[in-house]
């Protein structure tokens, strides 16, 4: 197995490891309700995705 010639520096690891960090979820306010919601999702709550009907959602009692 190769064995590396000389120690990595630390300024090489930490552009490497720069990727590491945990980003932000992104999110928009939805123009019925004003909640905060993920894009690209189907809402819940409605089961509406970009103004269309895709899931039967049945109300809690």
């Amino acid at each position: 197995m190769a064995n590396p010639k000389r120690k990595q520096s630390k300024s090489r690891s930490r552009k490497r490891r720069s990727h590491d960090a945990l980003e932000v979820p992104q999110f928009y306010l939805d123009k019925d309700t004003g909640e905060p919601m993920q894009p690209h999702r189907i809402d819940p709550k409605t089961g509406m995705y970009k103004g269309r009907k895709i899931l039967d959602v049945e109300e809690e009692i």
